[in-house]
């Protein structure tokens, strides 16, 4: 069977909440701009690509792999090896028309039409997401310190394999949950955590520039992902579902696990 080419455009930061070969949810689309969920992936893995290649989101790979059988989800499939061929990365020029071409082929506006479309026979796990507007960002306290969960998880699975440090050194825990509530197309609310990796980097990176201070780093997130991207950028979420909550059909099963953020494009720029 011929590769896939995959544009990966999400990676989700490591939450012990998730089973363990989905502890790092990788996903991106198909060159016809369908969803595609690979687990698992070693964080290894990715750390030794990112290592030795310019790969970042948005880039284009080949990768050889299956759909899963024991995963309902349409999407979900598994990497036959880790044999990955970089191809290139999507620019942003003009408003990210490129990365747009791809990742908006298909964008729901309506929670109502994506929670029956997460059901049966369909079983949608993942979706691009307009909302009408983002009406708030809230930043709420989170363990400081990895559960128990997370250390059994450490020595049961291949997540670190070939890696020495402690994980606990490698991946620091953010000790905060990151929200948007936002409105769909009828102005029905939602609050969905916010669990792309480039969240949690950018705490880590504003807490590292400022001394370690929680308050100013919380601070400086919420300026990005709320007070610039609300008034400069034209908002689309990615969502995702875990299979336990799919499975169980929690009342909503999406978490938020990638901000798509082209700036807007306004009458000035036509001129």
């Amino acid at each position: 069977m011929p590769k896939k080419k995959i544009l990966i455009s999400v990676t989700t930061y490591p939450l012990p909440s998730r089973s363990y070969d989905e502890l790092v949810c990788t996903a991106g689309f198909l060159e016809d701009g369908s969803w595609i969920r690979i687990y698992p992936v070693p964080l290894s893995f990715l750390k030794e690509v990112k290592k030795n290649t310019n790969f970042k989101k948005y880039t284009w790979i080949e990768l050889d792999v299956k759909q899963r059988t024991d995963d309902f989800r349409p999407e979900s499939h598994s990497p036959n090896n880790y044999d990955i061929k970089i191809i290139n990365t999507l620019n942003t020029d003009n408003f990210w028309q490129e990365r747009k071409d791809i990742c908006l082929n298909n964008v729901y506006t309506n929670k109502s039409k994506l929670l029956e479309d997460s059901k049966a026979p369909k079983n949608i796990s993942l979706v691009t997401f307009k909302p009408s507007k983002i009406t708030d960002f809230i930043i709420e306290d989170d363990e400081k310190e990895w559960k128990d969960e997370w250390k059994e998880i450490r020595k049961q699975t291949d997540l670190f394999a070939e890696i020495e440090a402690d994980p606990e050194k490698l991946i620091p825990k953010v000790p905060y949950k990151f929200y948007y509530i936002f409105e769909d197309d009828e102005g029905v609310s939602s609050k969905l955590m916010i669990e792309d990796w480039e969240i949690f980097q950018l705490y880590l990176n504003c807490l590292r520039d400022n001394n370690n201070n929680t308050e100013i780093a919380i601070q400086k997130v919420k300026e990005k992902y709320f007070d610039l991207f609300t008034k400069e950028n034209d908002i689309y979420l990615f969502l995702g579902t875990t299979m336990k909550w799919h499975r169980q059909r929690a009342r909503n099963p999406f978490v938020i696990i990638g901000v798509f953020y082209p700036k807007i494009k306004n009458q000035l720029s036509l001129f």
